[in-house]
């Protein structure tokens, strides 16, 4: 038998069509937007002109970013915070998340609360400040992907996404063969477990590659900032500094903003479409009950 959509039906699926469909749009428009900035006249930029695509094109405010040397060190910074950061909150995290969700571990309810509390109550920005002062952590790079190491979110996510889909018999089985708890980790339930990896590294990777106030918070050498510091500073402060004359300052003061905008954030949006199927994954875990 075939089904047929009523009239009914038909018209509430276009509308719910055409509901998404502008709210991509509403989206869209702000990328859209600040990239044709970037990209046109400067003075049509000056005198605000552009409303979605570019008047003009030219890539001198891009010829000043990448010019200058700040920018570079900035992006390694950026990089090795997320590099460094994912790395070490992903070995956390999924190690963290298998340890809880098996049955056997005693602690595991204990743990649970420990983790939770961190969500809803925080010691507070001087607590943490002090106690990365007394690490000797301040000032350093460890002071950022440490205090950053592990996500209560995260791990919860992972628990119950292992709970769920690896069943305990299966490492009693490989223990059983004679693997120790290493070898099962590695061997068995890694290679079954590549949405939820694909899941937090990209959670982590976004959260390191955004990060900027943590980096205000537990440094002030200039080397050690990021390219969302190099942007702050930048809409804040302007490039002034770039030009021949003072009409010529004022054009680039506004559409390097934007230039710089679109630098910062085109190499984690390219992630994005990559690993976006495993968003819906990272939905529905534990959203089935057995």
């Amino acid at each position: 038998m075939i089904y047929r959509k009523s009239f009914g039906s038909r018209i509430i699926y276009a509308f719910i069509l055409l509901i998404l469909a502008l709210l991509g749009l509403a989206t869209l428009y702000p990328f859209i937007y600040t990239l044709s900035m970037s990209v046109s006249d400067p003075r049509a930029v000056m005198r605000s002109q552009i409303r979605l695509l570019p008047v003009g094109f030219t890539l001198d405010s891009y010829k000043l970013i990448l010019g200058d040397s700040k920018v570079w060190s900035s992006y390694y910074n950026t990089l090795w915070y997320t590099v460094v950061g994912t790395s070490l909150n992903l070995i956390i995290t999924i190690m963290g998340g298998y340890a809880l969700s098996r049955r056997h571990f005693k602690a595991g309810a204990f743990m649970m609360v420990l983790i939770t509390i961190p969500m809803f109550f925080g010691g507070g920005m001087v607590p943490n400040f002090v106690l990365v002062n007394m690490l000797g952590l301040y000032n350093t790079r460890w002071a950022i992907v440490l205090t950053a190491a592990a996500s209560s979110w995260n791990i919860i996510l992972t628990r119950t996404f292992f709970k769920s889909t690896i069943p305990d018999s299966i490492p009693e089985a490989a223990m059983i063969d004679g693997a120790n708890d290493f070898q099962i980790f590695i061997r068995v339930i890694l290679p079954v477990s590549h949405a939820i990896i694909a899941l937090i590294t990209l959670y982590a990777a976004v959260a390191f590659w955004n990060m900027w106030f943590p980096v205000l918070l537990y440094t002030f050498d200039t080397k050690l900032q990021p390219m969302t510091i190099y942007l702050r500073n930048i809409l804040m402060f302007g490039a002034g500094e770039w030009g021949d004359d003072s009409e010529k300052a004022v054009m680039n003061a506004i559409q390097t903003r934007y230039t710089t905008i679109i630098v910062t954030i085109i190499p984690i949006i390219c992630v994005y479409p990559f690993l976006q199927k495993y968003f819906v994954k990272g939905v529905m875990i534990g959203s089935i009950k057995e």
